[in-house]
């Protein structure tokens, strides 16, 4: 009952008060370990270690992918990548060239970052071919939303990954085997059976496209956008012929962590989408840290996650909601997929949705009851479902595209929902299979 009450104050403290997440974590938290038992004293030691526990395994990676993505947006790479599949797929598969665009900048990019980078490409797409702006930009939003809540370097799979004890590696191959069925389901399939929506995209959003000449080669932004994923692939198959106690295997495993398998993707971009470009080191550093004030707030949310997991964890209430669990009728990986439902439906935040549905249902992964990388596949679904009002992604297509409210329903809430429920549906399929 704790646990509902803190649910409840928590949606409310986030969506109807305002309130900056970390905030209403904090407060949470706190009022969360004293109804739990925890004495008043050991209160922020409890707060303090789950702070510095998720934010130990996470922050470098976090901190490492926004500044590469920032990179891979800046240099004119991203741009880059969709003019190319654009001429390459041809207006009949334009569509096509979106969700591949979507896919391939999207595992680089953030989404916010990755849907304020394409949206203009999309309009000037629609305004060359005159074809209706929803038709070809959901497919690329489709894509950007699937990456952005099944594939690692992203914030909610990254900090999902350590709390489930899932691998990195591992997580990506099925995410990959799951987000690309689902992509392809909620973008030109989905289109495909949706009525005519009138969209006239706002003047201002059709701008900032670069000239082409400042575009860095094709094959070298398609290299740099999935280097880190070129990278893990390559290190995990070494992996399988090196010896873990030999020399080699102790160097391997240290190129082979993901923080560094970031590190030297972004030292390779910034040679050959930067420096080699004409751009100064300065400069590509003054975008580092705009990457990095772009990401304070996602770091904060997650740092609010991680004190009311610790509070659970550290109360002892997370092996009894483990325990319980175990009798549910439901299917762990559907549980958990309905729990980050639930709560992305109250606070509208996937981030906050899906750090907070881990708390709950991390025993069920600590227990063996799921696959830990499934775990994370599952959560990510449902904290993509159902987008409404509360959610700042609803307004921010809403706003670009310039639709109704009614539109923007049977448009973008559906197709959130769409990705949400072949996720689960890819994960349950992967499960008997693994």
């Amino acid at each position: 009952m704790i646990i509902f009450f803190a649910l409840v104050l928590l949606a409310v403290l986030i969506a109807w008060g305002k309130v900056t997440p970390f905030i209403a974590f904090l407060i949470v938290s706190i009022f969360t370990a004293l109804g739990l038992g925890i004495a008043p004293d050991k209160v922020p030691g409890v707060i303090e270690k789950g702070v510095g526990g998720i934010l130990g395994s996470m922050a470098a990676l976090i901190c490492l992918g926004a500044i590469f993505g920032k990179i891979i947006a800046e240099s004119g790479a991203a741009q880059r990548i969709a003019t190319f599949l654009m001429e390459a797929f041809g207006e009949k598969y334009l569509q096509w060239a979106m969700v591949l665009t979507g896919f391939i900048v999207g595992i680089a990019l953030f989404y916010n970052v990755g849907f304020v980078l394409m949206v203009p490409l999309v309009f000037a797409v629609v305004y060359q071919y005159n074809l209706p702006a929803v038709y070809i930009g959901l497919p690329l939003l489709a894509s950007l939303s699937v990456t952005h809540g099944f594939l690692p370097p992203h914030p909610s799979p990254v900090a999902l990954i350590p709390l489930f004890g899932a691998d990195i590696r591992t997580t990506l191959l099925y995410g990959l085997i799951v987000g690309i069925p689902t992509v392809i389901i909620a973008g030109p399939v989905l289109t495909r059976y949706l009525p005519p929506v009138h969209s006239v995209p706002l003047s201002t959003y059709r701008t900032n496209i670069m000239e082409r000449s400042a575009l860095p080669g094709a094959a070298n932004s398609f290299i740099s956008a999935l280097l880190p994923v070129i990278l893990l692939a390559l290190s995990a198959l070494l992996s399988l012929w090196v010896a873990r106690e030999s020399v080699a295997g102790q160097w391997l495993a240290l190129v082979s962590d993901p923080v560094i398998i970031i590190l030297i993707s972004l030292w390779i971009i910034v040679y050959s989408l930067g420096i080699r470009h004409g751009k100064t080191l300065q400069q590509i550093m003054a975008w580092a840290e705009e990457a990095i004030r772009d990401i304070a707030g996602l770091l904060t949310i997650i740092a609010g996650a991680g004190m009311l997991k610790q509070v659970l964890v550290e109360s002892g209430i997370s092996a009894s909601i483990g325990a319980s669990l175990q009798t549910m009728p439901l299917h762990p990986l559907l549980l958990a997929w309905g729990i980050a439902t639930a709560i992305r439906v109250c606070i509208g935040s996937a981030t906050v949705a899906g750090m907070t549905a881990a708390s709950i249902v991390a025993p069920m992964a600590q227990n063996g009851l799921a696959d830990p990388n499934l775990l994370v596949l599952a959560v990510g679904a449902g904290s993509l479902m159902l987008s409404h009002v509360n959610d700042s992604g609803f307004w921010l297509y809403k706003t670009y595209f310039n639709l109704s409210l009614k539109d923007t329903f049977r448009t973008w809430s559906l197709m959130e929902t769409v990705v949400g429920v072949v996720g689960i549906i890819g994960v349950l399929i992967l499960d008997q299979f693994i």
